[in-house]
């Protein structure tokens, strides 16, 4: 068992403001952990007056970091990571007790963000700028300059991960960042918060606003904060996005995904039928790098018997999470019923499945598995979010790419090979933004870049990686002559 500690007390969650803890005015909330389906902490959302002065603070706090050079902006990040790696104990159980993660999935996540945080700190020594003569006496250089304010707003499904992806560059090049977490989890945004106050990080440069819906608008609507990014469904990225440029501000918005598998008959055993457990399983399928889609080319039927196998020895509450909340069970449940009536065989059914003990009144779905899925239905196309994998069967790898091809994400898409020329073809073919190579889950370490194509991204660029350092800041050029030249070209 992960020993998930559920608390006794209510926690209350407030804003982070000017370097200091208030609480919102709006309406309250409860949070609900997964493990136990009891109420562990109460949070109150932000108007859009109390954003408006909290951003106004932010402003304040932003000229002074944006003027502070870039080592000594580093430096307060080196000792952010300290502090994480310290408390990384702490903080998986406050993630794993409201995401429903497992402990080892919090860590993970976690340390994912510290490697994004750990590229950050490659700034003081690779984003040094450049100068050069470009013609007899005139020099050109650029120089890297902050936005001013920056916004994040984050899913519920990495409380820690995905805000770690925006906040170390965004903070790093010189910006306040304005944090909306997810109204489903916000616990985390408090450890987060003080360890950035405890490495030094100077009052109104980070800045934490619970709420939802309307806090969210506000965030979008203010007119101080300059670039917004954001992840979560995709129809809530397109109305973020939309609302955002309307607003005239950089915006980058992760949607959701269907990532498709392709399991080939010579593949690797061991190596696929792990590789796609672990891909459909982890964080209980509630990921947007989750394998939900499985194109069986010709007779990979071994493969697939030893899935089902490894996935019937998947234990909830040990080695697979619960899912965020009872309507989202009760959705799932719904959707395996759905694809059912539509044909679909069910080859591993995780709807019955008994939850951990002491956790009884958890959110708990077992893995489950559907076989001889149709193309074109639901289970096939939809974001299913959580531990279900559709199983298509096809006779060719073109026709497995077709059906890659006709959906509408292009988040990642995988194959499973011992083929090069396999390979080959679905890395140049593929039409997502991630491909993996006998890998299950194709996240890209730094500094290769984090994000997907079409439905799956609004907005140009990726969120990690040098492109992240692009969304987050400017470029200053300048081009300078101190003497008259002798020869004469189209310059002097």
């Amino acid at each position: 068992m992960n020993s998930v500690q559920i608390p006794k007390d209510v926690r209350v969650v407030e804003n982070w403001v000017g370097g200091r803890w208030v609480a919102g005015s709006g309406n309250e909330s409860g949070i609900v952990s997964p493990y136990s389906g009891t109420r562990v902490g109460t949070v109150r959302a932000s108007t859009a007056a109390e954003v408006d002065a909290a951003v106004k603070l932010a402003a304040q706090a932003a000229q002074g970091w944006g003027k502070t050079p870039v080592k000594e902006r580093c430096s307060v990040l080196f000792r952010f990571r300290e502090v994480l790696l310290r408390d990384l104990e702490k903080l998986a159980q406050t993630i794993s007790l409201e995401s429903g993660k497992t402990l080892a999935e919090a860590k993970a996540g976690l340390m994912k963000g510290v490697e994004v945080l750990e590229f950050a700190l490659s700034l003081q020594n690779l984003d040094v700028g450049g100068r050069m003569e470009v013609s007899r006496g005139v020099f050109c250089e650029y120089r890297r300059e902050s936005l001013g304010v920056v916004a994040g707003i984050t899913p519920f499904n990495f409380p820690a991960m995905v805000p770690m992806w925006m906040m170390p560059i965004a903070i790093g090049v010189g910006n306040a960042f304005v944090w909306k977490p997810s109204d489903k989890t916000p616990m985390t945004s408090r450890g987060i918060a003080e360890a950035w106050r405890e490495a030094g990080l100077p009052d109104g440069v980070l800045t934490v606003l619970q709420g939802g819906r309307e806090t969210v608008e506000a965030v979008l609507d203010h007119p101080e904060i300059r670039a917004v990014g954001f992840v979560g469904s995709t129809p809530v990225a397109r109305s973020v996005y939309e609302r955002g440029t309307r607003a005239g501000k950089r915006v980058l918005a992760l949607g959701g995904a269907k990532n498709p598998i392709i399991l080939m008959p010579d593949a690797d055993l061991e190596m696929a039928s792990r590789g796609i457990t672990d891909s459909f399983t982890g964080c209980a399928g509630q990921r947007c790098m989750a394998a939900s889609l499985l194109i069986l080319v010709g007779d990979a039927e071994a493969i697939l018997d030893q899935i089902i196998e490894k996935s019937k020895a998947i234990q909830v509450g040990r080695d697979m999470g619960a899912l965020i909340s009872l309507e989202s069970r009760d959705r799932l449940v719904a959707a395996i019923s759905r694809a059912e009536k539509d044909g679909a065989q069910v080859r591993l059914d995780g709807r019955g499945v008994a939850a951990p003990q002491g956790y009884e009144g958890g959110h708990w779905l077992g893995p489950t598995i559907l076989d001889r899925v149709k193309p074109c239905s639901q289970a096939a196309c939809d974001e299913l979010f959580g531990p279900v994998l559709s199983v298509v069967r096809v006779a060719t790898l073109s026709e497995a790419l077709q059906i890659e091809a006709e959906l509408p994400y292009g988040n990642a898409a995988s194959v499973f090979t011992s083929s090069g020329a396999v390979a080959e073809r679905v890395a140049q073919e593929a039409r997502a933004g991630m491909i993996g190579v006998n890998i299950g889950v194709p996240v890209p370490r730094e500094p290769f870049s984090f994000g997907g194509f079409y439905d799956s991204k609004f907005g140009s660029g990726d969120i990690t990686g040098s492109a992240g350092v692009e969304f987050w800041s400017e470029k200053k050029k300048i081009t300078v002559k101190w003497a008259a030249a002798s020869d004469k070209n189209w310059m002097n």
